[in-house]
């Protein structure tokens, strides 16, 4: 990026008032550029091309064969009745529904009862088979495999998975063979065909939602330690005609044209800003966090620039949601524990720290979406167009508006948080981890993965150290100010527990 650039002047005057810089990032990350770890103005490296898809990986011999004998998966009501389409699903199952981690689910198009959301879905004829049908039940990057005897019916089902749905084909239609008792020399038999799709939109297209604002999909990519799934995320400043398409559902009663400003300036400006300044961030991330905390927040893997210097496209290790259920103190402390380090070691405030931007993974609870991320001590408001973008943020903001709301009602009595009010500021993202870790399901896809019994003895001590966050007995003299103090009133909790058990 040229060393004028107006969205890097104030990071220049925060050098110079001796704000130390991040380390130069490891040789080993792939994104090169001069928005890297360190936000140096130096001439940018050519961003190396995101690898292609891989698509051996999804290669399968013509002839697949599968041996009998093996424990069956629980069948559908339609494979109950066709032993011969229970066969073809166990073989497939086999094949493609292989999970390593603990507390993957997969249910059968039919069960509708179960409201979780899955990681993968079986459907056989006759069963809920459509992309609209599936999509909602499954997470996101879940798989829906079908299975079918008829070649025809089965490629017209693969024919709705196309790249308008939300989905991508993962395995085409396949044919299916199985050997008799594994012996050789009896001969190979056709029992059917298989596909396999995976969601990689967070909606499906058509519909708006306010809950993501960027382009949001995974893309395949090769098999490495960075994506194992063989998945990356990719987030994308919007086209134009589909942004203006989303403020027209959602201002229907406003004047075209001012429309299509707002548009144009959201497109041009307002989201390669926040996007550039993402890359930027999380490179930081990655150079200060210590090794325990890396993997819980995303790793750049490429960025795409226009020819203004600013990101358009910005490549990610999937965090992937899913594993076994935690428990809500385990959840309060891992996310405490996170928050510490991204502001101690990072010296990086999240500003949007609500369940919609935390994970559950199988390596516990991670950080996502820093795109209204700030270091601290940043002078964002020495630079016009940042100090015009936050001032925007701060109004805005669900986080500051919440706070600004429960200050009016006697909600919030802590001066420490009450002063930040409409500020960028770390004590902003300590204040609304404390509100969500009384009440930790209001995202639904978390909800299943952490434990949260409002009635328990932990659920209560959690609720009353919300509320001596809040309102504590002496607003001037708050105990809790910071993501360390969280830390040490949630462990103060774990030892309560701990020793009320023996």
């Amino acid at each position: 990026m040229p060393a004028n650039h107006p969205i890097f002047d104030h990071l220049q005057r925060d050098a110079s008032r001796g704000y130390s810089k991040a380390a130069q990032p490891d040789p080993s990350t792939r994104v090169q550029s001069d928005v890297s770890a360190d936000l140096d103005d130096t001439p940018s490296q050519p961003i190396p091309d995101i690898p292609p898809v891989d698509v051996a990986k999804f290669d399968l011999p013509p002839d697949a064969t599968f041996q009998s004998g093996q424990p069956d998966p629980k069948p559908s009501a339609a494979a109950k009745s066709e032993p011969a389409m229970k066969r073809l699903v166990t073989a497939t199952s086999k094949l493609w529904l292989h999970f390593d981690t603990p507390g993957r689910l997969v249910s059968y198009a039919t069960e509708q009862e179960d409201k979780r959301l899955q990681d993968a879905i079986i459907a056989t004829p006759g069963e809920p088979n459509l992309p609209s049908e599936v999509f909602t039940r499954l997470r996101w990057g879940g798989l829906m495999l079908y299975v079918d005897r008829d070649e025809q019916a089965i490629q017209k089902v693969a024919k709705a998975y196309d790249s308008q749905s939300g989905f991508t084909i993962e395995q085409p239609v396949t044919p299916i063979y199985t050997r008799r008792l594994g012996i050789p020399l009896l001969g190979k038999k056709l029992r059917g065909y298989a596909m396999l799709a995976r969601k990689i939109r967070l909606i499906q297209p058509g519909d708006f939602t306010e809950r993501f604002t960027y382009d949001v999909k995974l893309t395949p990519c090769k098999v490495t330690d960075d994506t194992p799934d063989g998945y990356l995320v990719t987030k994308r400043v919007p086209e134009y005609n589909e942004l203006l398409g989303r403020l027209k559902k959602k201002f229907p009663d406003v004047n075209p044209e001012d429309l299509a400003k707002r548009a144009h300036k959201l497109v041009d400006h307002v989201f390669p800003t926040f996007l550039t300044r993402e890359a930027a961030m999380l490179g930081i991330l990655q150079n200060k966090l210590a090794p325990e905390f890396r993997s819980k927040v995303p790793k750049p893997l490429g960025i795409e620039k226009d020819n203004r210097g600013f990101v358009r496209t910005l490549h990610m290790k999937w965090v992937r949601v899913g594993g076994e259920p935690i428990k809500q103190l385990d959840f309060a402390i891992q996310a405490a524990k996170l928050l510490q380090a991204l502001h101690e070691q990072a010296n990086i405030m999240h500003l949007d720290l609500r369940m919609d931007n935390m994970v559950i993974t199988p390596e516990g609870v991670g950080f996502v979406d820093f795109g209204s991320a700030c270091r601290i001590g940043e002078q964002v408001e020495q630079s016009p167009m940042l100090g015009t973008l936050f001032t925007e943020m701060m109004r805005t903001s669900q986080i500051q508006r919440m706070l600004g709301k429960m200050i009016e009602r006697g909600h919030v009595t802590n001066n420490a948080i009450a002063e930040v009010h409409g500020k960028v500021d770390k004590t902003v993202d300590a204040f609304y981890l404390a509100v969500q870790i009384a009440k930790p399901h209001a995202n639904p896809e978390l909800s299943q993965l952490i434990e949260f019994k409002p009635d328990s003895e932990v659920a209560g001590m959690l609720a009353s150290l919300t509320a001596a966050v809040l309102r504590p007995k002496n607003p001037e003299m708050a105990q809790y100010k910071t993501a360390g103090d969280l830390v040490r009133g949630l462990k103060r909790i774990e030892r309560r527990i701990a020793n009320s058990k023996r």
